[in-house]
């Protein structure tokens, strides 16, 4: 069997494709697997990293709004779409494959489109509550619409067909328990360990209250805390911290621009703060991490929020909104947490009850079937 996968602009688009298309190579060792990506962005490097091919698109985002530069950034979208599906054409013309799956990313729309156009089988995945922009478009053409949360079903009107799925996580993660992980990382097992993860790009907002936050939790020492700036924020963000706190690695707080090895991370993590995209939360629940969510405001219809609210009601996690939250209120639910074992323990078990643990397969017999039924 031949596959293509479409994902672009973000791990959270990346990592689930990647988690099916392992799940289809271990089922056929023989099949062909590519990847089509856009110009520029994160899928660039991470689809490689996981052994597949990748071929690259030009595409770009819709802008929202009235203002005059909406305008002209739209009207360069339109160029680039005609561009982007007439390569799109070309590289499926030239691979043939089975079935196309998009799992999310502005460049799925013109690659589906185009495989539509050959009349090829189609599925698209969505992680997220509110479905993005791209999905909402794409969702009453595909074959196939699966979906990370099965609440969110009621918001596709007129899908030809829809599956609750889960979001896949990739086999990595669960690999060590948390006592292994700190012990590979090389960290104590009697002190909890936060883990300040942003999304693969990191977040603005968080970088700049850390200098504050740490100046605050230094006065005590009572965690360890790995944060992830981003690769954009990280150079900036490390020179404000060694003005603010010099010796900030001897107090227990370690910076990276990018978490690499997140599984082994993630498992030594006692408790988890970032913002709440539906591929972190699907890891956060496949691994039982209690989390303080701090969603971002700058996403489509305001979804992240509407992620975490639906995991906070569950009782596995708390909410900030990032208007609310300040260095002071940050660390002040930081310490109440990570001192109230319990506390963790009931919320660490509530949101492993979330998790679809074998999303990856689920979404791996759907494809093949989808593939062979149009055989």
């Amino acid at each position: 069997m031949r596959y293509v996968f479409v994902c672009g602009g973000t791990a959270g688009h990346i990592n689930p494709a990647i988690a099916v298309a392992d799940v289809l190579r271990k089922k056929d060792p023989y099949s062909n697997i590519l990847f089509i990506g856009s110009t520029r962005n994160m899928e660039e490097k991470m689809v490689p990293k996981a052994g597949y091919p990748i071929l690259l698109v030009d595409s770009t985002f819709l802008a929202r709004g009235l203002s005059l530069q909406a305008l002209l950034d739209n009207i360069r979208c339109s160029a680039l779409l005609v561009k982007s599906t007439a390569q799109s054409v070309r590289i499926l013309q030239h691979f043939h494959p089975d079935v196309v799956v998009g799992t999310g990313g502005y460049v799925c729309y013109p690659v589906l489109k185009a495989a539509k156009i050959l009349r090829l089988p189609t599925a698209v995945h969505e992680s997220n509550a509110i479905p993005g922009l791209t999905t909402e478009l794409l969702a009453p053409e595909v074959d196939l619409v699966m979906v990370g949360i099965r609440d969110s079903m009621k918001q596709y009107r007129h899908p030809r067909r829809i599956e609750f799925t889960g979001t896949p996580v990739r086999g990595d993660f669960g690999k060590y328990t948390s006592r292994e992980a700190k012990e590979k990382l090389g960290l104590p097992a009697n002190k909890p360990l936060v883990v300040s993860a942003w999304g693969s790009l990191g977040a603005e907002f968080m970088n700049e209250l850390l200098p504050e936050f740490v100046s605050i939790a230094a006065k005590k020492d009572s965690f360890l805390f790995i944060h992830s700036t981003g690769w954009d924020y990280y150079d900036s963000t490390l020179e404000a911290l060694r003005r603010t706190v010099p010796d900030y690695e001897k107090h227990g707080f370690f910076i990276r621009n990018y978490i690499y090895d997140m599984p082994t991370v993630m498992a030594a993590a006692d408790l988890v703060v970032g913002r709440a995209g539906a591929s972190t939360i699907a890891e956060l629940c496949y691994m039982g991490k209690p989390t303080l969510f701090v969603p971002s405001p700058n996403v489509t219809h305001n979804h992240q929020e509407k992620n975490a609210r639906s995991i906070e009601s569950s009782g596995a996690a708390r909410v900030l909104l990032q208007s609310d939250a300040t260095a002071e209120k940050l660390y002040e639910i930081v310490e109440e947490l990570t001192e109230d074992r319990e506390k963790r323990k009931s919320m660490a078990e509530a949101m492993a009850k979330l998790s679809v643990r074998n999303a990856a397969d689920k979404i791996a017999d759907l494809v093949c079937s989808l593939a062979k039924a149009e055989k």
